[in-house]
């Protein structure tokens, strides 16, 4: 289903002089006087999460409307000044379609980073800290069973021993792949794996959290949330092409 126009002031209307179609590397370069962080991956990311549709050419090239441009620009401006996760953003766009306008939050307060928001879906906010006994009965673990992930480093304490929200589904889904064998020590290399991308996606948005604009360096989290999700389609592809590669 290809979208209508959502409106939204700031970036130019129109996508080229004859008003026709535009590559993806135009569209970059009209997003970018008012988004000067926006890059062609964060384009692609936001197609691949349904949030724009351009056409395809026979060759498979995308080619943008003056819609698309627009559809893209109030994304970004929600992200940025409201700090709405894309499933939200997804609702309001859908409700400008329909004719309806939902109202938007006040824009969010100018700060250094965007602290304490939980992700969509997220049963706690990042920074909440739980106790021993809180994590092996949200987890539904063993004691030995955890004492035997902390030594490989798969779940971390604090140094007042407290874990923090996200260690219950590592928890689990450790102890998910310890159903078909795979123990912690053979899960080492996928934590070593795992803290190198974070250091990949680290480089990427920290030119963003020193830049001067507060606005720009909040964004970074968004930036950062995003290209973790996009490594982890990347991990999960690359593991289907090796595997089915052994099996042929």
């Amino acid at each position: 289903m290809r979208h209508t126009p959502t409106g939204g002031a700031g970036t130019s209307g129109t996508t080229s002089s004859d008003g026709k179609p535009v590559s993806i590397g135009a569209v970059l370069g009209l997003l970018r006087e008012e988004f000067p962080e926006v890059t062609i991956s964060k384009i692609r990311f936001l197609e691949a999460e349904g949030l724009v549709e351009p056409t395809r050419t026979p060759s498979g090239y995308r080619k943008f409307t003056t819609a698309d441009v627009q559809r893209l620009a109030s994304v970004l401006r929600m992200q940025r000044d409201h700090y709405l996760p894309l499933k939200v953003i997804r609702e309001h766009l859908d409700a400008q379609e329909r004719g309806e306008e939902l109202p938007l939050p006040a824009p969010a307060p100018s700060r250094d980073l965007v602290e304490g928001v939980p992700e969509v879906g997220e049963e706690r906010p990042a920074t909440a800290r739980m106790g021993r006994a809180e994590l092996l009965a949200a987890a539904e673990v063993a004691e030995a069973e955890l004492a035997e992930w902390e030594s490989y480093g798969l779940v971390t304490a604090d140094a007042e021993g407290t874990f923090g929200g996200d260690a219950v589904g590592i928890a689990r889904l450790v102890a998910d792949l310890g159903r078909f064998g795979l123990e912690p020590r053979h899960l080492r290399a996928v934590k070593a794996a795992a803290e190198r991308e974070a250091g990949l996606v680290e480089q990427v948005v920290a030119p963003l959290r020193r830049h001067r604009n507060p606005q720009t360096r909040a964004h970074a989290e968004a930036t950062a949330r995003e290209l973790a999700t996009l490594s982890v389609r990347l991990h999960a592809a690359l593991v289907e092409s090796a595997l089915r590669a052994h099996l042929q």
